[in-house]
């Protein structure tokens, strides 16, 4: 009975952990004007990015300033 349980616990982390990690991660366009953090890599919010597109958290978006994009709040 307890194998199960174990097994039933690791499937429970690992879809937690995933699942967290889709929520914390974000995109942002390194160019000189950009001030947006996006959920969704494909955002039309980053469609105007004149560099390459980066995925960070969601704390290090907040950290260097970025807010969230008004085509997703």
């Amino acid at each position: 009975m307890k194998l199960p349980t174990i097994g039933l616990l690791v499937m429970v982390f690992l879809a937690t952990s995933s699942f967290s990690s889709s929520l914390t991660d974000v995109y942002i366009c390194k160019g000189k004007y950009s001030k947006k953090y996006h959920y969704k890599k494909n955002c039309r919010g980053l469609s105007n990015c004149s560099t390459d597109i980066y995925k960070v958290t969601l704390s290090e978006a907040k950290k260097i300033g970025r807010s969230l994009c008004g085509w997703e709040d």
